[in-house]
């Protein structure tokens, strides 16, 4: 899919779905960061240009999917339309203006070359998924259940709970199940939907 074809489609999806005070706001911010061309890491899934908007198209499609399948035709009183496109398109937004682009040496058939890689450059330092939390709610107010669920969309790869010396993210996944459906959509997409470029 080209990069124009996708910041359409996130486009189209939080229009379609995300109407509260604010949002307006937070999209248009949006659209003057590097939201629509950063990538999504730098060396693992989507670490390509434009891979933080497909990533988060992938998520929102995956969460959409799994809490369907969980809970059927009782899905909307469980969870809004809204709030599944604020999750899935946004749990990211810590990634924007968080990365740079510099050359590297790198040896190819036995010859260096020159390549082009994405680093970390963090102006804000906050975490992860409470960082996005932190960066939403300066635009829009975020339910419990959607702060929680972004917050804690990383799973055991949260830097909290690496070694399991937090127990609050299980916590969280129990009070709030769509964290849980949150971390499975982020980890789906993650490693069946996106491959790292060499």
């Amino acid at each position: 899919m080209e990069k124009v074809d996708t910041k359409q489609e996130f486009l189209e999806l939080f229009q379609q779905n995300i109407h509260r005070d604010g949002a307006k706001e937070l999209l248009d911010w949006l659209v003057k960061t590097d939201f629509f061309t950063a990538p999504a890491s730098t060396r693992f899934h989507s670490n390509y240009e434009g891979g933080l908007c497909i990533h988060s198209i992938n998520v929102y499609k995956r969460l959409k999917k799994l809490v369907d399948t969980e809970y059927g035709d009782k899905r909307s009183e469980v969870i809004s339309d809204e709030s599944i496109a604020v999750i899935g398109l946004l749990h990211d937004i810590c990634k924007v203006n968080n990365y740079k682009q510099e050359v590297r040496n790198t040896k190819v058939d036995g010859a260096w070359v020159q390549k082009p890689v994405y680093t970390v450059d963090d102006k804000l330092p906050f975490g992860h998924g409470e960082k996005s939390v932190y960066m939403i709610s300066g635009f829009m107010k975020l339910s419990r259940e959607e702060a929680m669920a972004i917050n804690w969309h990383m799973g055991g790869f949260d830097a909290r709970v690496i070694g399991g010396a937090s127990w609050m993210m299980s916590e969280a996944y129990y009070q709030y199940p769509i964290a849980t459906l949150c971390h499975i959509a982020d980890f789906m997409a993650t490693y069946l939907d996106e491959k790292p470029v060499e």
